[in-house]
């Protein structure tokens, strides 16, 4: 397939960014980072996570972060939910989107969500009826798509059975994760293909980490298989609480630069993006991994 004539970036550096910061991060801050991101041109701002405080403490403060921001109703801010519970925390502050979340490796999923693939996948069946029924779109995830940290090989045809079950019960995207950035290019070419089988290739999302330094290149495979939806995190920010020695995301910046170098349109203002990229690593006390940034726009 040839390339994508635009890509619509889905931001998670607020939530998947900022979910693995040992230290606690304001709430204003918070705020004030998606705020710069919705001025940016983006169009898809995953904002926070509803899950217990218990499990990810870094997001306690998901409903004053919700309820603080300027929502611009051009721009999604889907949130995560793990489960009915959390479903009902993100509408209460007005969420009209919402992620659910599983993984291809039964190992890791007991790990993140203390459940298997079918039970987890039960927790959030009453979360797509309700969102169905309130009009709410649900984004799903399915993490460790190349591998996982606890079993090692993770077999295509569970990437390939996890996301079609996503999208069968009322997914209107799934988000394929290489939770610990161990893939390649022609694995991760070969795996978004089988995928792509039973999916169709316009409800695909592809989220790579860039633990080895293959993110942009696995991307530009997923590309020319025709996806055209790419999570990344502004900064390079992220890492994953379960997955041991798993870095940031992509970086948003790396990714804008590569696509508009392509002639692929994003609708977002790569200065700008560069500008809240840096304004965010100096909240955080440390420097950019974004190597656009570091080199200049």
């Amino acid at each position: 397939m040839s390339q994508p004539a635009s890509v619509r970036i889905v931001e998670v550096g607020p939530r998947d960014g900022l979910q693995n910061e040992k230290a606690i991060i304001p709430a204003a801050t918070k705020i004030e980072l998606i705020d710069r991101l919705s001025r940016t041109g983006l169009r898809t701002i995953e904002a926070t996570s509803f899950v217990s405080p218990k499990w990810i403490p870094q997001l306690a403060d998901a409903a004053e972060v919700f309820a603080g921001i300027a929502r611009d109703p051009a721009i999604a801010y889907p949130v995560l939910v793990p489960n009915e519970k959390g479903y009902e925390r993100a509408r209460e502050v007005g969420a009209q989107e919402v992620a659910v979340f599983t993984a291809a490796s039964e190992a890791f999923n007991r790990r993140n969500t203390n459940a298997g693939i079918d039970e987890s996948i039960e927790r959030f069946r009453p979360v797509l009826e309700r969102a169905r029924a309130d009009g709410v779109k649900v984004r799903g995830y399915v993490s460790t798509v190349l591998g996982c940290p606890y079993q090692g090989e993770v077999p295509v045809a569970d990437v390939v059975r996890v996301a079609q079950r996503l999208h069968a019960l009322g997914c209107y995207e799934i988000s394929l994760g290489d939770t610990i950035g161990i893939g390649t290019p022609a694995r991760a070419r070969a795996m978004l293909h089988a995928v792509a089988l039973e999916v169709p290739i316009a409800a695909l999302a592809v989220h790579f980490h860039d633990t080895r330094g293959q993110a942009l290149a696995n991307i530009l495979a997923c590309l020319e298989e025709g996806v055209a939806v790419v999570d990344s995190a502004v900064s390079g920010t992220g890492g994953c609480p379960y997955a041991n020695g798993a870095t940031g995301n992509v970086a948003s910046e790396d990714v804008v630069y590569m696509l508009e170098g392509l002639g692929i349109a994003t609708g977002v203002n790569l200065p700008k993006l560069v500008e809240t990229g840096l304004w965010l690593s100096a909240q955080l006390g440390r420097e950019t991994s974004s190597k656009v940034a570091r080199a200049g726009v």
